[in-house]
């Protein structure tokens, strides 16, 4: 079944509502076992140029048209950033926390201001929860006041902006997981990224837990000697 493009309607209704700027963001990671949840931010304003041909939701593109994608995405944007929030802080805060955080410390990292945002989804992203949550943001909120928060589903099919987040953020979050595989070799992690791939679930039986495993997750029950804190280095 062909997905039709994303396009800037969503964005133009917030520049018709007052919105100088908007960001479209996306999370990618949030169903990996292992490394980190990360969040796409690229920014949009009125006068911006045709966006980079077949711009889509990164989940649609393979590995190399989304390689091919980013430099251009991030050329294309006015402004765009990468927050993550790490393995730990997955445990800590639960994924609607972890995602928030991972939203807060990528609009942080904006060079320009803004006062419209997109997320994925029915619920506001970067609104937390969980224990630990308040102190943890705490150093990473934006420099304005909160901005406007426009919930779509399926944004990153429907909105331009975000399809974009979705390609930078992927692109950024595969490259951490390539580096770090490097220490895990017996995990495959350059090719499944942190996801239950079988070569995955394989390693995790024979070698247990690495140091950037998830550990509240429920898998952990299922892995032998899971609170060793194995680095598997086979």
């Amino acid at each position: 079944m062909a997905h039709p493009l994303p396009d800037l309607e969503v964005e133009r209704s917030l520049f018709a509502r007052g919105a100088h700027r908007v960001v479209g963001i996306d999370e990618v990671g949030r169903g990996a076992w292992a490394g980190p949840v990360s969040v796409g931010a690229v920014v949009v304003d009125k006068q911006m140029d045709p966006a980079p041909p077949g711009v889509r939701d990164s989940k649609l593109l393979s590995a190399k048209r989304r390689q091919a994608l980013d430099p251009l995405i991030r050329d294309w944007a006015v402004a765009w950033a990468v927050g993550s929030a790490t393995h730990r802080e997955c445990d800590q805060l639960g994924m609607r926390g972890a995602v928030a955080l991972a939203c807060s410390r990528a609009l942080n990292e904006l060079a320009v201001e803004f006062d419209a945002v997109i997320v994925d989804g029915p619920i506001d992203l970067l609104a937390g929860g969980g224990p630990g949550f308040e102190d943890l943001v705490a150093a990473h909120q934006w420099r304005l006041q909160r901005p406007v928060v426009e919930a779509v589903v399926k944004a990153d099919q429907k909105c331009l902006s975000v399809a974009a987040a979705s390609v930078v953020a992927k692109v950024a979050r595969d490259a951490e997981m390539a580096a770090l595989s490097e220490s895990f070799p017996a995990f495959d992690f350059h090719s499944n990224v942190g996801y239950p791939a079988p070569v995955h679930q394989r390693a995790l039986m024979g070698y247990g837990l690495t140091s950037i495993h998830r550990r509240s997750w429920s898998y952990v029950d299922a892995v032998p000697l899971s609170g060793n804190g194995t680095n598997a280095r086979a």
